[in-house]
């Protein structure tokens, strides 16, 4: 079966070598391996799936792209979709212990994800966005989202989902890594940070709580305006790169962050993420109760759901956890009282910090779109 050609964007060639066009390369590399190989060789990749496959190979040199995919192929003789995932673990394994950025392992799909239904659903329409058929069509790639909210809503963990569901890998920069006490590292560091990020594009670049990282870039501070520099230069590089690379912020206190960063252009959207619903809540515990190998029907999810009102989605998950142990220091099988009495227990976040989360729901109305 012949692999299919797809356009190249003339920008997307294959570092290291000039002139390389990565789909060249593939297309090369798999019609030898066809004609050298004892066994058949089949192609089964779908045009989808191939432009993802060579969006993916993005950033490495032709060397490595070769060692790639000559890999998938001889593994079983075979080009196909499920190879996508041994790309993005390669590229992964590139990243560790180098530079700011930390390759997250994504283990879960957006799925496990419970509630946020309205982000959800602006993300399966911008699924394809970084295709060659989205460009024809008019469309420019997706730039990012800010997701703001309480803490423990599932923000980080929906950073994660996103490169689960776009099959694309996930870099998350530290903040706390960026600054440094010699003058001119700090900068340096950030650059790096960008610079290496555009290198393994199409990526999902994940910036977490990004108000500690230039919260004094709103106001006089004492650092001799690092902060502001350095949320300078994120904030051009947000406004003009033109790489594959979709950004997720998150934040929990937006009287921190600088008014500048909430400009449309930025974001594509600003997303206000609460405490979970009660379907919401519902889904939370049978998607935990699952993980920990437990049937959801075996429990009263509604009694629970209706407990945990005031529950962020890590409490529900701790008071699964901690209804476990329970059961095990009982020396019995896992029961809804369980978790009740756990739930019961719980100092819950929302009625600890409810002022502050009051001030952050009022300041959300007309200015963020409900997450679910």
């Amino acid at each position: 079966m012949k692999i299919r050609c797809i356009p190249a964007y003339n920008d997307w060639r294959c570092p290291g070598v000039r002139g390389c066009r990565i789909r060249s390369l593939v297309k090369d590399t798999y019609r030898r391996i066809k004609r050298e190989a004892t066994a058949p060789v089949v192609s089964e990749l779908r045009t989808t799936e191939f432009e993802a496959f060579v969006l993916n190979l993005r950033g490495l040199t032709r060397s490595e792209a070769i060692r790639i995919v000559e890999s998938v192929i001889l593994e079983d003789h075979l080009l196909s979709g499920n190879d996508l995932q041994r790309v993005i673990d390669a590229k992964r394994r590139l990243l560790e212990g180098s530079g700011s950025l930390e390759s997250m392992t994504i283990d879960f799909d957006i799925s496990e994800v419970g509630g946020l239904r309205g982000l959800k659903r602006w993300l399966a329409d911008r699924r394809g966005g970084f295709t060659n058929k989205a460009r024809e069509f008019g469309i420019d790639p997706p730039r990012g989202v800010l997701m703001l909210g309480v803490p423990g809503c599932g923000k980080s963990l929906f950073a994660k989902a996103v490169g689960a569901d776009w099959g694309m890998p996930l870099l998350r920069l530290d903040p706390g890594v960026l600054y440094q006490k010699f003058v001119g590292e700090s900068e340096n560091q950030l650059r790096q940070a960008i610079q290496q990020a555009e290198a393994m594009a199409p990526v999902v670049l994940w910036i977490d709580e990004i108000e500690k990282a230039f919260a004094s870039a709103s106001s006089a501070s004492a650092d001799g305006g690092l902060a502001q520099r350095m949320f300078g230069t994120l904030l051009s590089w947000m406004q003009d790169h033109r790489e594959p690379i979709f950004m997720v912020a998150t934040a929990n206190d937006i009287s921190a962050l600088p008014p500048e960063l909430m400009r449309k252009g930025r974001f594509d959207e600003v997303f206000f993420i609460d405490l979970p619903g009660g379907d919401a809540r519902r889904k939370v515990f049978s998607i935990h109760l699952k993980r920990k190998g437990r049937d959801p029907q075996q429990f009263r999810v509604e009694e629970l759901a209706d407990a945990s009102k005031d529950l962020t989605g890590s409490e529900i998950e701790q008071a699964i956890k901690s209804g476990l142990f329970h059961a095990y220091a009982a020396n019995r099988e896992l029961q809804t009282e369980d978790i009740l009495k756990a739930i019961a227990e719980t100092r819950p976040f929302a009625l600890l910090m409810s002022e502050k989360i009051e001030a952050l729901r009022d300041w959300s109305v007309n200015r963020c779109v409900a997450a679910d």
